[in-house]
């Protein structure tokens, strides 16, 4: 049984078209509202993602990271998606706060996530390492799969230091490509969803890091109900396909254990 398993298996993945012009999905956590539309969207194209987790606030009054979205969490890991850290409290970094004498990084952020006022604050290098890995135990707790090592720092702010801090303690940072930051953190008022559609099936690449969130509060038209079908459907036809970060070129190696 196991050996006819394992031929079915590899007779499914040839039957798989080789997805040589890929482009990476990446979402980053919201108020989560539009979170199972995004799932049961990347399920019908069979494409995979990477996830970026912050403990923010949600649309029924919990966050992203407690027992209610657990199961969502661990449906996610079972459909074979990246996961990375965003801080655990949605730190938006500001500046380096060099201290001369203890020679240790310190870091000016901003802690803004969805309605919850913004508070400007000082964190250490070893604090703001302690929350890209509090989101990492997290995760862990809920699903029982490490945390990818990687991370999104919030706003895509930093710092040779802020990278360097994460590095150290086991964080990458991933970015996005120009063309692939997809708008939906955009008033509505002024960048309509068909604007950004339309700039986005003319610009993406083949090798572009895609960026967008699992619920935006200020947007008044949600950008995934409107966009993210088309999107996919549009980068298909004009022979596009949506890998993992862990076959991108350049994250690959994080990937592989030792």
């Amino acid at each position: 049984m196991r050996a006819w398993l394992l031929a079915l298996a590899v007779t499914t993945a040839a039957a798989q078209p080789a997805c040589d012009k890929p482009v990476y999905l990446t979402f980053d956590t919201g108020h989560m509202g539009v979170a199972p539309l995004i799932a049961e969207t990347l399920k019908k194209h069979n494409a995979k993602a990477t996830f970026f987790l912050a403990n923010e606030p949600t649309q029924t009054g919990g966050t992203t990271l407690d027992e209610t979205w657990a199961p969502w969490w661990r449906e996610r890991v079972a459909e074979g998606h990246d996961f990375g850290s965003h801080t655990w409290d949605h730190d938006v970094f500001l500046e380096d706060l060099p201290d001369a004498e203890a020679k240790v990084a310190r870091f000016k952020v901003r802690t803004q996530a969805g309605v919850n006022p913004p508070v400007v604050r000082e964190v250490t290098a070893e604090q703001y390492c302690a929350s890209l890995k509090k989101v990492s135990e997290r995760f862990t707790a809920m699903t029982g799969r490490p945390l990818d090592p990687i991370f999104r720092a919030p706003a895509g702010r930093t710092s040779a230091a802020l990278l360097n801090t994460a590095r150290a303690c086991g964080f990458t940072h991933v970015g996005w490509s120009r063309a692939g930051f997809l708008g939906d953190e955009l008033p509505s008022q002024t960048f309509p969803n068909a604007q950004l559609l339309e700039k986005a099936l003319r610009d993406i690449k083949p090798g572009d890091i895609l960026m967008a969130h699992l619920g935006i509060w200020e947007r008044q038209d949600p950008w995934a109900p409107a966009v993210l079908e088309p999107l996919l459907t549009g980068l298909e036809q004009r022979g596009l396909c949506f890998a993992p970060l862990h076959d991108h070129p350049r994250y690959a190696p994080l990937f592989k254990k030792p």
